[in-house]
């Protein structure tokens, strides 16, 4: 014992002085090993380990710890923050757990539970100062002092009735240059902006962006203030939703980090990369009806992947621009089909001038016009579906309920390699006669 005391006063003075790049270096232990180091923090000190790390990370880890320890780490979480890893647990871990949380924490999880995935709900602090109309200056001052040592944060001061409905909002230099005697009511400023419960995050997020607010309050249908949201965790939300995104448009897991073990890496890539392993033999199927003509003109072979290419390249922009539009909520309905036909029309007109620019590179190294003339047409045709399929693509798959980013990057590839392939050597089989030298 006495040889394990200065070495966890060590790794608690390294959490205390770095603690985002102690977190990362915890997450290249195994979960066996964290969580022993978990067990012998103090449970102030772990529960802020817990918030450095990813959300289904750190419900993997407390899964298999004692139910003791969760309670100690949830006592000290926020209770949006306990409540989504709480919802990150396999259901019989969620029960056994459940039964061992204090009340009051129990209740506060379930709150943040009844609110959609992605809503303001779920992420908001139920931590802020809310006081009675009908307080005095005076009175309210020595009841924020009161609340200040116990850390609840004070930039702001919501104004509420005796049935909690919110009535207005008082800031710091409001109440300290307003006469001790006035009553909240009488100096609060009632011009004040709220978001729902049920509020997506990107809308709230935007919202804020747009009146420059650091924070606003949660309420209810009621109007009543459930809990407050900082623009900082609807920035962190945004973030991590992009990283998810891009990861699953490529087949990655959403949660998977950096250092997640090996068995949960390839748990989340090995499926999507069969998937992506079954188009690509549909495409080398297309390749395949063509092999005749192919054996005939080896030089189509050289120019496949520069067709194929181009085709992708195009589509990922065209899904870039589409995912952004859908994430912003840029796209109304009724303007769907114009988005489309436009990313289908600046695909042709991209395609047209950079298949021109490839049928002379492919005329003047091969000495053959028609070959130029058979490379440039694919290209259009490639170009134009690319642009079509990239922004479809993620609007259908909304439009079907789905997540538009689960990997709307391998869909794309399959559809401008089939579409490439079959384009080009179609082409080529049209102008065989002229491709065949002389």
């Amino acid at each position: 014992m006495t040889q394990e005391t200065p070495f966890l006063a060590l790794v608690q003075k390294y959490l205390e002085t770095d603690l985002p790049a102690a977190a990362r270096h915890l997450e290249t232990l195994t979960e066996e090993e964290v969580v022993e180091v978990l067990k012998a923090l103090p449970s102030r000190l772990a529960a802020r380990v817990v918030r450095q790390l990813q959300v289904s990370y750190a419900a993997a880890l407390l899964q298999n710890a004692e139910a003791d320890l969760f309670q100690e780490i949830a006592r000290e979480l926020d209770p949006a923050h306990a409540a989504t890893i709480f919802m990150h647990l396999p259901t019989e871990v969620r029960e056994r757990f459940v039964q061992h949380l204090p009340e009051k924490i129990k209740r506060q999880i379930q709150e943040q539970l009844a609110f959609p995935e992605n809503s303001v709900g779920r992420l908001m602090n139920t931590h802020f100062v809310a006081l009675r109309k009908n307080l005095t200056v005076r009175e309210a001052v020595e009841k924020i002092r009161a609340l200040a040592q116990k850390r609840f944060p004070a930039s702001y001061a919501y104004v509420v009735d005796a049935e909690d409905h919110l009535l207005g909002v008082m800031n710091m230099r409001d109440l300290m240059l307003a006469a001790p005697e006035h009553t909240l009511e009488s100096v609060m400023r009632r011009d004040l902006f709220t978001l729902h419960g049920f509020t997506d995050r990107e809308e709230a997020a935007s919202e804020l962006s747009k009146r420059r607010f650091f924070a606003a309050p949660v309420v209810d249908s009621e109007n009543r203030i459930v809990g407050i949201i900082k623009a900082e965790q609807l920035i962190q939300g945004a973030r991590e939703e992009v990283i998810e995104d891009l990861q699953r448009m490529v087949g990655a897991g959403g949660d998977e980090r950096a250092f997640s073990r090996m068995g949960y890496s390839l748990k989340k890539r090995l499926p999507w990369l069969h998937v992506n392993l079954a188009t690509a033999f549909l495409a080398a199927g297309v390749v395949a009806l063509f092999q005749d003509v192919i054996a005939k003109l080896t030089v189509l072979a050289v120019f496949l992947p520069v067709v194929a290419g181009q085709g992708g390249n195009a589509g990922a922009q065209s899904l870039a621009i589409v995912m952004r539009g859908l994430v912003m909520r840029e796209i109304p309905r009724d303007r769907i089909r114009r988005l489309v036909l436009k990313e289908a029309l600046l695909g042709t007109i991209t395609g047209a001038i950079t298949g021109a620019v490839t049928a002379v590179v492919a005329w003047l190294w091969q000495g053959n016009p028609w070959l130029g003339l058979v490379i440039g047409l694919g290209m259009v045709v490639n170009l134009f579906f690319a642009g079509l399929a990239g922004a479809a693509i993620p609007i259908v798959m909304r439009g079907l309920g789905l997540d538009p980013a689960q990997c709307s990057s391998i869909i794309l590839t399959t559809v401008t390699d089939v579409v490439g392939f079959f384009a080009f050597l179609g082409f080529a089989v049209v102008f065989q006669a002229q491709l065949m030298p002389g």
